[in-house]
Parts: structure tokens; sequence; C-alpha cells
């Protein structure tokens, strides 16, 4: 089995996380000799063995300190038969948006379970935040069964909850134990009732959704080149699908529609381009085409208005009255978000921007139907988003835009300084 599988980890506090990491990485031998000297000499003074295998992820000393995990830890590694990349993400409620940011790119999730204590809230949470950012296979890992003697009906009753937490989703349940790696890299005595395949197995053999080629063309462009007078490039990374040399493209939002020339790379022309191939393609036709426009077969959607499901992921809540910056794609806009969340809360919410932008429903496409928001006072990234249905109605959110209210204080200004004054102050509300 070739190819990068991209997972992430999940679950409750103390669940065994890093530590059934940990075990994977040691007993797969993908651990170097310079790591296993560190983890062997921090492990003398803890409790879990000669060697406590979740310091092979906790890297920072404030998570070896408190036995927790804080940051996503992104780990390679590889066996003989497939390479992965793994983020092992933190289980407290503190830390949830570093949790959805480990999984925004996995393709599949390790749902880890106390055996003793079954589906806590923030499991349950977990889940669902995987769920909705796209994410069709899990592995529902039963850890700590030697705590509970094996028993079956433990295993039994834990898969049966998360197939009805994640209806519809695949699922694989492995009854095991990351400390002592029952079922971690090969089968169990322990579990002769167990037939399934254990979680290095599954994870080797395991067939995920990537249709990403098979979908309609996109193509964000981040650079226009013109290194000479006669050559005009346009740079960027396929998001879906495949580009061949005369292949019929629409620009958007214009709506123009040339057709492909040449696609460029360092390395020469290509006669076939597929995602996530980063390209440069020239067209036929002189067409107006400028940076966060966006080439595409088919036709996606167009708007300034939709509804989506918001992380938010500020200390500051969001503020329905503030105006935030949008970047979606290659695209930067300013957009309004019609409710409130805190920090940690996943909302769904209906966006407003000053300008169109161009997606895909998130289910059909997550590179064109995922956003961020970002506080333009602070320029830190304080929402992510995930793109449902457009809105083609008028005045969908009850209320005016920042736009109108701005044009109506200063249509009500009796002159044109104080217009200036009322516009001036209404736009420090708005930006602070």
């Amino acid at each position: 089995m070739s190819g990068l599988l991209r997972i992430c980890t999940a679950g409750s506090v103390d669940d065994g996380k890093s530590t059934l990491i940990g075990r994977l990485l040691y007993d797969s031998r993908s651990v170097y000799e310079d790591q296993l000297h560190s983890v062997e000499k921090a492990s003398r003074n803890r409790s879990a063995g000669p060697i406590d295998f979740s310091l092979f992820t906790d890297g920072l000393k404030a998570e070896r300190e408190q036995g927790i995990t804080i940051d996503v830890a992104y780990r390679y590694f590889a066996t003989a038969r497939r390479k992965f990349i793994l983020a092992d993400t933190p289980g407290h409620e503190q830390y949830t948006r570093n949790m959805a940011t480990g999984a925004s790119t996995a393709e599949v999730a390790i749902l880890l379970v106390d055996a003793r204590h079954g589906v806590r809230v923030q499991s349950r949470r977990h889940a669902q935040i995987a769920r909705l950012l796209g994410i069709n296979d899990f592995v529902v890992a039963i850890n700590k069964m030697d705590l509970v003697g094996f028993d079956r009906g433990v295993y039994d009753e834990i898969s049966d909850e998360f197939a009805k937490i994640l209806e519809g989703a695949r699922l694989h349940p492995i009854p095991l134990s990351a400390l002592h790696g029952d079922n971690v890299i090969g089968r169990s005595d322990h579990t002769p009732w167990f037939e399934g395949a254990s979680l290095l197995e599954y994870l080797e053999t395991v067939q995920v959704d990537r249709d990403a080629a098979r979908r309609p063309f996109r193509f964000p462009v981040q650079l226009v080149l013109r290194p000479s007078h006669d050559f005009r490039g346009y740079a960027g990374q396929i998001v879906s699908g495949t580009v061949r040399p005369g292949d019929t493209l629409t620009i958007w939002p214009s709506g123009r529609s040339s057709r492909v020339k040449r696609i460029v790379t360092w390395d020469g022309d290509l006669d076939v381009a597929t995602s996530p191939m980063s390209v440069t393609l020239t067209l036929e036709d002189e067409v107006d085409v400028s940076r966060g426009d966006l080439m595409s077969t088919g036709e996606p959607q167009v708007g300034q208005q939709f509804r989506a499901d918001v992380v938010w992921m500020d200390e500051r809540p969001l503020d329905p009255t503030r105006v935030y910056l949008l970047k979606h794609t290659t695209r930067t806009v300013t957009a309004e978000v019609d409710r409130a969340l805190v920090l940690n809360q996943i909302g769904s919410v209906t966006v407003s921007t000053t300008r169109p932008i161009i997606f895909d429903r998130y289910a059909d496409n997550r590179g064109t139907g995922s956003f961020v928001l970002i506080d333009p006072a602070t320029n830190f990234t304080a929402g992510a988003g995930m793109i449902g249905d457009a809105i083609h109605e008028r005045g969908a959110l009850g209320r005016p835009s920042a736009a109108e209210r701005l044009a109506r204080l200063a249509r009500n200004a009796p002159n044109d300084g104080e217009a200036i004054e009322a516009v001036r102050r209404a736009l420090e509300d708005l930006l602070t």
C-alpha cells in the first residue's frame, strides 16, 4: 500500500492519546535513537515505567510537567507499506480549537476512549468536530482494556454508542492497551474474541476517499507572472480536478472564458496537471485575471451571503457588530457574522461579505468550501469556517450591513465635515 495518510487523534483528557501514539512510533521502529535516549532519561522520575511513551509527542515543557497535550504535535513516520503524518491533538476543552486545527487536514481520525469511563462529553465533541470537518473514516480506540479485564461487554457498549454519534461514517472499533501494546501493532492474545485488524494493520490498509482529482477543476490564482512582455501566466495550486492544454476554463467572478494554452512548471511544460499540484497556467486569450480570481470548470457558487459552521478560536468573543477579514482561498474580503460565539464554541451562522466570493459547499470541496476569519485589529486568526449553502435573497440578516450603516450616517449628516467625522467614529467602533 503506497501513498501518504494523514491521521489525527482525539478524545478526552487522560484517555491515553499521547501514550498510544508513542507506543505506535516505538513499536513500528519510527523513533530515532537520540529521541529514545532522551525519553528514557525523562521517564526516570515518572511513574509510567521504563519508557513513558507519551513523551515522544508531548514536546512542550508545560506538557511534560502537567502530563497533558496542549499544542498539536505533528509526527511523520513510515512503514514498508505506507507513509503517515500524524497529529496528536489536545483533549482539554480549553484547547478544542487546537483539536479542530489538527483534524482539518486529516483523512482518518483515531478517537480514544478510556474503557473505564466510556464516552464522555469531550469524546462526543471531538467526534462531532471531526465529522463536521469532513472526516468519514474513524478508528474507535477503546483504550485501557487491561484495566477492565478485556471485557467484551465494555467494548460492545462503547462501539454501539459511537455508531449512534457518528451515524453514516465508517467505524473500526479496536480494544487495546496503549501501555502494554495490545492490538497496537499486532493482534493480542488477551482479546481472542476480537477478529478485526490491529491499529497499524488498519492504518496501513484503509482506503480513504480521495476523489479530489475527479471533482470539478478549481484553481485559485495566487500570483500573476509577467517576466517579459510576451509571457503572462497565472500561478497557484490546483485545489481539485484535472486540467490539460486545450481545456476551456471560466474565470470568476468576471464569468469570462478562455482555453488553456500551456501548463508551465520549473521542470518544463506538462500535458496534464491534477490536484494538489502547483503550476502556472497560460491562456489563449487576453483576459483580465488577478490574484483572488478562480479558474474553474463547471459552475461554483458566487455570492456575498452564505450559511456556515464556524469554530471560534479567539478569547475575544465574536461580535456581530464588528467587521472581520474573511480569507477564502487566495481572496481576502471584509465580512460580518450574524451571531455571537465564544472561545471554542461551534455555531451555525450567516456570513455577509462586502465583495462576492467564489465557493463550493464544504461537503463538496474542502479547499473552496473553507475560510478563516481574521480580527483586523490584532491580525489574529479568530475563527475557521465551513460553508454550507448560499443565501440569494436580500436582507437575510434582518439588519443593514456595515456599508449600508455607514452610508446612512453620511446621508443624515447636515454637512460634509460632520459626515466625515460620523463615518470616522463609526469605523473606529467597527474595527476596535
